[in-house]
């Protein structure tokens, strides 16, 4: 029982080490950014400057949504343009599920506000060392998107 009694505390911290080492959060950038009470112009985009250091690694780019019960639809379409350090532009779409066939609202929720994660990226490698930036429009058919209160952009290192 004195040998036991002496161990536990070792125990304890070395439990305490590998709960923080394992806990290491690879976040290189994560951003929220809030849209009009009024809705989302269709001519309005979203930006998001971040840097990226390390090119020798792989990173997974999400983006995240938050809607209100009230959004009309089941998916939302976006559109995005990726800026490089050196002016390189990329253009993408997404069609961003939110809902399934049924109507129920993917994701996780409170109340009547939910969040949505994507994966848009996977394991993507930065060609160059720099400041980037993502801008983000809808492209739905409304001028004036009602619904979304939120669109976010999470940029982590692969853990290898």
């Amino acid at each position: 029982m004195t040998c036991l009694h002496h161990l536990i505390p070792k125990i304890s911290v070395l439990f305490l080490l590998f709960l923080v080492a394992s806990c290491q959060d690879n976040t290189v950038y994560f951003q929220y950014a809030t849209l009009p009470e009024n809705g989302w112009n269709k001519d309005s985009t979203l930006g998001f400057d971040f840097q990226i250091d390390d090119t020798a690694v792989s990173y997974n780019v999400t983006l995240n949504s938050r809607n209100t019960s009230d959004y009309p639809y089941q998916n939302l379409w976006l559109f995005l343009k990726q800026s490089q350090p050196d002016s390189i532009i990329k253009n993408d779409t997404i069609n961003y599920y939110l809902a399934d066939d049924y109507g129920k609202w993917l994701g996780s929720g409170i109340g009547s506000l939910y969040q949505m994660p994507v994966l848009w990226q996977q394991n993507m490698k930065f060609p160059k060392s720099g400041k980037y930036h993502i801008a983000i429009g809808h492209g739905m058919r409304d001028s004036i998107l009602i619904g979304i209160t939120e669109i976010g952009l999470k940029i982590e290192k692969v853990k290898p």
